[in-house]
């Protein structure tokens, strides 16, 4: 990382469950951040297009829960395949603006349609997809919608902002998970989630603290009244307003808040990253550098894909 860098963090709400319509929402969200001059703009885990709360994803454990295939079915079909349109429509709206773009979407693989992962997506300015991360172990209710992801994307690569990798929600409480980016040098930190609770701060505090690199953390933003009527599973949600009230944030290398965090309404968070904190922050611990020590402790990552 040489110069400064202006990330666009973006706590908004997806079409909920309307595929085309929250790529465009994304592709108006992305042109207003790079007006700008972003040039990191970051959405929150499975922004394309829901992700499935426990508020009414926990009927998928129902043998003969009322509505709960059909739910399912209807995130699967607002889907992103990679390879695949929805995915180059990504690529197109950081072509367009010139912009690294980091989308979390409900990834389906078109040879295997049958499961969906929890992904993380980064496209570069050149429209090509970049890094492909699946989320490694889908949390609590989680296990009743993704399947577990694989190794390819657990690292940080060379961007001419820095280099860039991360992590989602509650992945980020594993720490060979961290350590893999750490020994790929990260410099900026995506922790995309849906974790809109108090105590995900700490997590923030601590990740940026011991990572040393800059934090960015997008949240989940979602109203029940923006559920489609025909969602088979309304019954569960009628009574709420707010399903998930976010929480984004960016932080410094010494975790001190830069932006955020945005609680209760849709928001861009903007920060002005200096390479300069990077540097001043890794002279007392480095945890991959000075502070390691290879020859006692050692991680292997096995970056096959499935």
């Amino acid at each position: 990382m040489d110069d400064v860098v202006r990330v666009a963090c973006c706590q908004v709400e997806p079409a909920v469950l309307d595929l085309d319509a929250t790529l465009d929402r994304l592709e108006e969200v992305t042109g207003e951040a790079a007006a700008a001059g972003a040039h990191l703009v970051v959405f929150p885990e499975t922004f394309v297009s829901a992700y499935p709360s426990s508020v009414w994803a926990k009927a998928l454990a129902g043998w003969a829960e009322d509505g709960a295939k059909e739910a399912f079915a209807m995130l699967a079909r607002s889907s992103v395949d990679v390879p695949g349109a929805a995915c180059d429509r990504l690529g197109a709206a950081a072509r367009d603006n010139g912009v690294w773009l980091v989308t979390g979407v409900n990834e389906r693989d078109p040879e295997r349609p049958g499961t969906l992962y929890n992904t993380l997506l980064y496209h570069a300015p050149d429209g090509r997809l970049a890094l492909h991360h699946r989320k490694l172990v889908p949390t609590n209710h989680e296990r009743l919608v993704w399947g577990q992801g694989d190794g390819r994307g657990l690292r940080a690569i060379a961007t001419p902002l820095g280099r860039i990798g991360g992590l989602v929600c509650w992945e980020n409480y594993m720490p060979l998970a961290r350590f893999a980016l750490y020994e790929s040098g990260v410099e900026l930190y995506i922790a995309s989630t849906a974790d809109d609770g108090d105590a995900w701060q700490a997590t923030l505090v601590h990740v940026a603290r011991e990572s040393r690199a800059f934090v960015i953390s997008p949240c989940h933003f979602q109203r029940a009244a923006s559920y489609p009527p025909e969602f088979p599973l309304r019954r569960l949600i009628e009574k709420r307003d707010l399903i998930g009230r976010g929480g984004s944030a960016i932080l410094a290398p010494d975790g001190t808040y830069l932006a955020g965090p945005l609680y209760g309404e849709e928001g861009i968070l903007y920060a002005d990253l200096d390479p300069a904190r990077l540097i001043e922050e890794r002279q007392r611990f480095d945890p991959a550098g000075h502070y390691h020590r290879p020859e006692l402790l050692q991680l292997h990552v096995a970056d096959t894909v499935r």
